[in-house]
């Protein structure tokens, strides 16, 4: 079946796939963003005790699709993995630190004999929430905002002595971490961070059995949901404002273009309903709760996680569709990389798409294991009830 596609067609079926793994990832990360709830909501040891171990069950799951998301980058758009994880190790390293960081974390925190106590591994899981958190997002800023490197990809057949070739080779001073001074890039990863701590809020009203603890939830709600309004409100209407990275389908030139995600937005009209259909859906699911003053709803956070999957997905097929470069270079124009000149070759993608059809699966697998873990609401009875405790 897939032999069949043209090239550019499973370029852009491995774009779609990529774009939604990412966007499935932005929405797990509500476990880093309660991760940095945990003293702001459990005021006791037991209180925080319930926060890590409800966190602490989904923590694998954020995990995996972020190894997952990577694989299939790395997989189906080889060059962007040499140029952005050769070039802007510092951003990368620090991220992989941080989940690291997590995992020895939750694997320890509660262990016998712990001479560290369980605060020092409560501030390694909140240094993984804010760091993951800002900068992923950050680092995706950078796919509308450019980053400075160049790409040769002639240099493969310049072989002098024992140098190993290098196709592309980065400029920035920081190596990544000067997207992090970019207002607009750290416009983006205010935004992920704090929505990661509003998903995270909405999860715990609808798994918490603690009428103490969700009065706070209900508070922390609104003071997280304003920032993150401001912060998504302040990059959007900034994408949209700005000039864009155009590539001519006959050339392949890249050019900037003004208006270029708005003019992306309007000749992809499906791609716009999905973006504000995700927009009104985060909202809702924000709104409901908050305005309720007999009976709160607690199925928030999927209203809202639904309408996060779809906001991501959206803005990154905005940022790889319709001739745009999706990782553009800042340095050289002519070096931004698109899924046309980025790619893997036909029979890889071709061999890849057939082992993506267990992607359904996977997801059914993980809908099942989520279901059966959050078969009721937690308390603390319930804790001391396990045999495993985070």
């Amino acid at each position: 079946m897939f032999e069949t596609f043209s090239h550019i067609l499973l370029q852009q079926y491995w774009w779609i796939i990529v774009s939604l793994l990412g966007a499935i990832l932005v929405f797990l990360m509500f476990v880093q963003g309660g991760q940095t709830l945990l003293y702001t909501i459990g005021k006791t040891e037991d209180e925080r005790t319930i926060l890590v171990n409800l966190l602490g069950r989904k923590w694998e799951l954020t995990f995996t699709t972020l190894v997952t998301f990577g694989g299939a980058f790395f997989a189906s758009f080889p060059l962007f993995y040499s140029t952005s994880f050769g070039g802007a190790y510092w951003v990368w390293m620090l991220i992989l630190i941080a989940f690291v960081v997590q995992a020895v974390a939750y694997e320890y925190r509660s262990k016998p004999n712990n001479f560290l106590g369980k605060r020092t591994f409560e501030v390694m899981l909140f240094l993984n929430g804010l760091l993951g958190t800002v900068l992923i997002g950050t680092a995706v800023a950078t796919f509308f905002t450019g980053s400075e490197f160049s790409v040769d990809k002639l240099n493969l057949t310049r072989l002098t002595g024992d140098q190993m070739p290098v196709i592309s080779e980065w400029k920035g001073l920081a190596n990544g971490l000067e997207a992090a001074f970019n207002l607009q890039n750290l416009s983006l990863g205010l935004t992920v961070f704090f929505l990661s701590r509003v998903l995270a809020l909405l999860y715990f009203m609808n798994r918490l059995r603690n009428a103490e603890m969700m009065e706070r939830v209900k508070k922390q709600l609104l003071i997280n949901s304003i920032p993150f309004v401001v912060f998504f409100l302040t990059f959007t209407i900034w994408l949209i404002l700005s000039s864009g990275f155009a590539v001519d389908p006959a050339t392949g030139v890249v050019s900037m273009e003004p208006f270029k995600y708005l003019h992306n937005l309007l000749a992809m009209p499906v791609v716009a309903v999905l973006l504000l259909l995700g927009v009104a859906m985060v909202l809702v699911g924000i709104i409901r709760p908050l305005t309720c003053f007999v009976k709160c709803g607690t199925k928030g956070i999927w209203l809202s996680g639904l309408g996060t999957i779809l906001t991501v997905f959206s803005l990154l097929l905005l940022a790889g569709f319709n001739n745009t470069a999706y990782y553009p270079s800042t340095f050289d124009l002519q070096s931004s990389l698109t899924i046309q000149n980025s790619s893997s070759s036909h029979y890889t993608l071709t061999i890849m798409s057939y082992v993506a059809l267990l992607v359904p699966f996977v997801i059914a697998y993980i809908w099942y294991a989520w279901r059966s873990i959050d078969n009721k609401k937690i308390d603390i009875e319930e804790i001391n009830a396990e045999t495993h405790v985070y």
